[in-house]
């Protein structure tokens, strides 16, 4: 496989989960449309990691962005969505597969000073009892949904609130 050829899988699959994703920040969908086949960055992707009471979620303490959900940089060759499993096993352990809509996504600049990129989030939910196993330097651990933490992105912990909300209504049970 060409790097043309990843690079065009990448692209797809970052605009076809863009499109089904619950909430879309920035003009997300157009400015990806408008990059096409010139982006340069690489995507970010990360997980909403819920217990299944959607009571908790699962972040890490990241040194740049503070505590975030587990994610990072989209690797060559990968989609979105398996970079933030990729990177959610990196970082805490789990093996899981998210749910098949996207949570958000976004256009953001990652690190300071960085350049800004396609960002999408994806969501899961695990039993929280399940053992973490966390990357070196970067603690993982579960914060009540009920309560504010720092982070890079302001709007992100009132965000996650809304889609646990979201997914309760919509869960049977």
């Amino acid at each position: 496989m060409t790097h043309n050829v990843i690079h065009r899988r990448a692209l797809e699959a970052a605009a076809a989960d863009a499109r089904l994703a619950g909430v879309e920040l920035d003009g997300a969908c157009e400015w990806l449309a408008s990059a096409g086949p010139t982006l340069t960055e690489p995507f970010g992707a990360e997980v909403w990691v819920f217990d299944e009471d959607l009571a908790r979620v699962l972040l890490v303490e990241n040194r740049w962005r503070g505590l975030v959900p587990p994610g990072g940089r989209v690797e060559p060759g990968e989609t979105p969505r398996e970079g933030a499993i990729r990177e959610l096993f990196e970082e805490t352990g789990l093996r899981v597969e998210p749910f098949p809509e996207p949570a958000m996504v976004a256009v953001r600049c990652y690190r300071p000073g960085g350049t800004v990129t396609l960002g999408l989030s994806y969501t899961a939910v695990v039993d929280a009892a399940v053992p973490l196993t966390a990357e070196s330097g970067q603690p993982v651990a579960w914060m009540s949904l009920h309560q504010d933490w720092e982070s890079h992105f302001p709007g992100d912990p009132t965000r996650m609130r809304r889609h646990a909300e979201r997914i309760a209504r919509t869960t049977p049970g």
